[in-house]
């Protein structure tokens, strides 16, 4: 009877040994799950951080470049500004020149017109009449 007492215990812990071996297994894949699942929430995250990372670089980068050309920019329309108020000087004299000298063509040839349009216009009345 002890025997048999023993060989069911010995039955009973091998069976109880077998469900917790299959339950250790579902506790390991579980345990997998949760650890793969951290890793992508990791890294997930730090892509994240990386992307914001280098558009505030970027933003950095652009801030400091319009800084160092601001001055040069400024330079560079004072020159201009310069250089166009040179040009003018010198093409004003010359425009008044050419000017001087067309102006007289420009009235010849509208006073020819006027005369062309007035002998049209008397010549139309000798035909209307």
């Amino acid at each position: 009877m002890k025997f048999t007492l023993i060989a069911a215990l010995v039955v009973v812990l091998a069976l109880a040994q077998g469900s917790r071996a299959a339950q250790a297994t579902e506790l390991e894949n579980i345990s997998q799950f949760f650890e793969n699942l951290k890793n992508k929430l990791t890294q997930d995250l730090t892509d994240a951080i990386q992307v914001q990372e280098v558009a505030s670089q970027a933003q950095t980068f652009v801030e400091n470049k319009r800084t160092e050309l601001e001055p040069v920019v400024s330079q560079i329309q004072d020159q201009l500004r310069t250089a166009a108020a040179k040009v003018e000087e010198q093409l004003k004299p010359l425009a008044e020149n050419m000017q001087a000298q067309v102006q007289p063509m420009v009235d010849d040839f509208q006073k020819q017109m006027e005369d062309i349009l007035n002998k049209l216009i008397g010549q139309a009345r000798a035909i209307g009449n």
